[in-house]
């Protein structure tokens, strides 16, 4: 096999080998992705800016990213960058969420069709009505979206939250009845950890909506001793086969401090491959699906935003800061 030539691109030949994926990550690869890299890195110097990646991202984005976490992380990491421009690897509703909590600095999303099922299942106006008309039934309503929601949604609401925190915000609210935006299966979580009345909103991720029990029941059947570790927006049937209930971070925390060296991971894919690169120590099988829209996102892609400056978030102003209060208002319950 011909070996990668450089020093940079044979040290990434050899740090994705635990993604057991050569016909991707061959030397050849190994030596564009290193000029990508070195070309990126200079960029962000010469533009002053800084990657933030998300944990469902490829493994190459994560060489460049300057902080790699899930949405809470990232919400709150995008309030305490210093960089003039902030170039978000993630969907669309993420890179809204950066420019949300810093309005005067550039916000670059690498590919505008980097969307979200989830976030696409709720509108503005239909939330607005289903919030009045659930007001005249339960007058201490509070409605709480999901981060994976559009600007346009997080105005409407009270305040946001993410899958680490969403039963800690509820449980922190004034109010005995909650609209929960849009994820019907995080709702169901949560209703399952509060008294409060959860309403919830008709929509899911069809990432993990599509797993089944099925799947971790064939695994578990070969890896009895298996630890199952599962993301709260999967459906019920799901998380009842969990050994625990855990955002993307809370899982990585689970794996680094867990005796046990084999898990199976329930969620996205992307978050498989990082706990490979980090812990090769361990063995982690997967029960996952890729995300289109996070996919999405590549190097190159990366490369012609801090190039060529695009694609930049814009945001009305109003629009902006009443999502910003449901933003602020979720960090401040969760500080």
């Amino acid at each position: 096999m011909t070996q990668a030539s450089t020093p940079r691109a044979q040290e990434l030949y050899e740090s994705f080998a635990p993604l057991c994926d050569p016909a991707t990550y061959t030397p050849e690869a190994c030596e564009r992705i290193a000029a990508t890299v070195a070309e990126i890195q200079r960029l962000k110097r010469e533009r002053n800016a800084v990657i933030l990646a998300h944990n469902y991202q490829r493994p190459e984005i994560f060489e460049v990213a300057d902080f790699i976490g899930d949405s809470l992380e990232l919400a709150q990491k995008a309030t305490t960058v210093e960089a003039d421009v902030i170039v978000f690897c993630g969907v669309h509703f993420m890179a809204e969420t950066a420019k949300i909590l810093n309005p005067t600095r550039t916000v670059l999303l690498p590919d505008l069709r980097a969307g979200c099922s989830l976030a696409d299942s709720v509108a503005p106006d239909a939330l607005a009505d289903r919030k009045e008309e659930l007001l005249r039934v339960h007058p201490d309503l509070q409605v709480v979206c999901y981060v994976n929601t559009t600007a346009a949604v997080k105005a409407v609401c009270d305040v946001c939250c993410t899958s680490a925190n969403a039963v800690k915000i509820v449980e922190a609210l004034p109010s005995n009845n909650i609209l929960f935006v849009p994820d019907e299966n995080l709702a169901a979580f949560v209703q399952q950890n509060t008294k409060k009345n959860i309403i919830a909103w008709n929509g899911n991720c069809y990432v993990h909506h599509q797993i089944t029990p099925e799947e971790i029941g064939r695994v578990r059947k070969y890896l009895p001793h298996v630890k199952v570790l599962v993301h709260p927006e999967c459906r019920p049937d799901v998380l009842a086969l969990a050994d625990a209930v855990l955002s993307t971070s809370g899982m990585i925390r689970y794996a680094k401090e867990s005796p046990a060296n084999e898990f199976l991971v329930v969620t996205e894919c992307g978050l498989s491959d990082r706990l490979l690169l980090e812990l090769p120590e361990k063995r982690f099988y997967k029960s996952c699906k890729l995300c289109a829209y996070m996919k999405m996102i590549t190097l190159d892609d990366t490369l012609a935003a801090l190039r060529e400056m695009r694609y930049p978030i814009e945001l009305d102003e109003d629009v902006r800061r009443g999502a910003e209060r449901a933003l602020r208002r979720m960090l401040e319950l969760t500080a």
